[in-house]
């Protein structure tokens, strides 16, 4: 079933719009407080169709992440209490959990490995937050997890090239089903564990 190329094909073609760098720094901004769709899927195409500008669109990108961050420790810091009852009902209460047990054993460690991963960062900012981390640490961490995720998406894609780009269309369905394959098996085991 193809329905992860004709996606592939409208991001690309979006990428190359004239707005794409405000999309993808809202996008950015969004991801790190309270949005679900990583930036990576709008900075990889955006690096391929324009590899003369990735390297600022892995700046904007993590300056983008890191000002949604310090969003979300915000919220984390003033409102908890506000948002409490929905990540309870929400399906990152348990990452929440998981995220407080991580920032008591690895503290700085923790928002730097969030950053970087793909797990939700956005957790481990309002985390952040809700505990006090101090700031400086949180966006230092934060600036050298998002910015070392981001610009290795940057510099592969631009790298890579039409080459990179073709062989992406070519098994962008395979890779669609892998990854959604990866994430229930993710899920299930972490439920379980």
């Amino acid at each position: 079933m193809r329905i992860f190329s004709p996606l592939y094909d409208k991001v690309l073609k979006l990428s190359r719009h004239r707005h794409a760098p405000y999309y993808l720094g809202g996008l950015s901004f969004a991801e790190s407080s309270f949005f679900p769709i990583p930036p990576d899927v709008v900075l990889a195409p955006m690096a391929l169709a324009h590899p003369e500008k990735a390297l600022n669109y892995a700046l904007l990108t993590t300056l983008a992440s890191v000002a949604g961050g310090l969003l979300g420790y915000l919220i984390g810091y003033f409102a908890f209490e506000m948002i409490q009852p929905w990540l309870v009902e929400s399906r990152y209460h348990e990452a929440y959990l998981k995220s407080k047990e991580w920032f008591a054993a690895w503290g700085f460690w923790a928002i730097f490995i969030a950053g970087f991963s793909p797990i939700p960062y956005k957790v481990f900012t309002i985390t952040a937050g809700v505990i006090g981390m101090a700031l400086l640490p949180f966006l230092f961490a934060s600036l050298i997890g998002r910015g070392a995720r981001f610009y290795l998406v940057a510099l592969l894609m631009s790298y890579g090239g039409p080459q990179m780009q073709h062989q992406l269309r070519k098994y962008v369905d395979g890779i669609g089903w892998a990854t959604v394959a990866i994430l229930i098996v993710g899920v299930v085991t972490w439920k379980l564990v």
